[in-house]
């Protein structure tokens, strides 16, 4: 699931933005920044979101992580913490 891949700062971001009701204008006050610097900021995360969600799962482990963190069974950061686990693991055993 996408949401397992983003940093901290994203989250925060998202929060911010769903806090403003999807203001633009709102939100660059918050951050005491202009509209196109909030604009970018949208437009990276939309790409870096899109880039994740197309990204199929690299395993069975990493399809049911996803499941889980996206029923809301398992903290997203927990989920973020255990894929990169299971991704360093299953690098080393390749080698």
């Amino acid at each position: 699931m996408w949401l397992t891949h983003l940093e901290e700062i994203d989250y925060q971001f998202i929060k911010r933005f769903l806090l403003a009701s999807g203001s633009l204008k709102e939100l660059a006050e918050v951050y005491r920044v202009s509209y196109p610097t909030i604009r970018r900021q949208v437009d990276r995360l939309i790409g870096h979101i899109a880039d994740l969600d197309d990204r199929p799962p690299a395993d069975a482990f990493d399809a049911r992580l996803r499941r889980l963190v996206a029923d809301g069974e398992l903290p997203s950061r927990l989920g973020k913490e255990l894929l990169r686990l299971h991704n360093s693991i299953t690098k080393e055993a390749r080698k």
